[in-house]
């Protein structure tokens, strides 16, 4: 069991290799972000525009005129870093640092934390609203409270368990196909590779996906919250 999860141990060794610092390599992700400042447009860096364009639509339709300045952009550079880290993770030898529940609830716990801080602070009275819905009999409203309130404190918590559990079930899968290797020969060995690259692409579309889906999530939650008027006053 310790080679089945040492692609999540951040302190492995490799050929006797001390790898205490693997984890560090989420790190690379800020190096090849900031590359328009010194390099000339690539298709790379144009094709990176288009999605953070069309990622900047769609959270602007999420959160719709309440939108504070500069809210789009926090989400994208959320995006950014998760997407970056899930690709990464993909490859031999590098650790995945989203698979992690330290590393998934840093991400949400901020977001949802600072929103209902705010929302407490300048429009409590539309955040208690949220805890019934509209046509609620009186007889239900207290059992509703407790539910309402129970989904919102609870949604960091799903968002970090959804996000690493992609994550480490897809590298399991891997993991639990590749050590199937040295015990085959000729045909179940040629069936099991077509598996894995089959595999592989499959977690390709999940590392887009759970970052995607986190973005979004996390859009929805703040949405939720805003007030119009309060956005308009502080923003003239």
């Amino acid at each position: 069991m310790t080679g089945l999860f040492s692609s999540f141990d951040p302190t492995m060794s490799i050929f006797s290799i001390d790898m205490s610092l693997n984890w560090a390599a989420g790190l690379i992700v800020s190096l090849s972000l900031p590359q328009s400042y010194w390099l000339v447009n690539s298709q790379f860096s144009k094709g990176a525009l288009n999605i953070m364009y069309s990622l900047k639509k769609e959270l602007g339709a999420v959160l719709g005129v309440s939108e504070l300045p500069g809210t789009s952009f926090m989400f994208i550079n959320i995006f950014l870093f998760i997407l970056f880290s899930n690709l990464m993770g993909l490859l031999p030898y590098i650790f995945t640092s989203t698979s992690h529940l330290s590393v998934t609830l840093v991400l949400a716990l901020p977001l949802w934390l600072g929103s209902m801080m705010w929302s407490m602070v300048f429009q409590y009275n539309s955040l208690l609203a949220h805890l019934v819905p509209l046509g609620t009999p009186a007889v239900l409203m207290p059992v509703m409270v407790l539910i309402e309130t129970v989904s919102s404190v609870i949604r960091p918590i799903t968002l970090s368990i959804r996000l690493a559990a992609n994550m480490v079930a897809g590298h399991l899968l891997l993991t639990l196909l590749g050590t199937q290797g040295p015990g085959l020969a000729g045909t179940a060995l040629v069936s099991m590779i077509l598996g894995l690259v089959l595999l592989l692409f499959l977690e390709l579309a999940v590392a887009c996906i759970q970052s995607y889906v986190f973005t979004i999530l996390s859009s929805l939650y703040l949405g939720e919250l805003m007030s119009t008027n309060f956005n308009m006053k502080n923003t003239k």
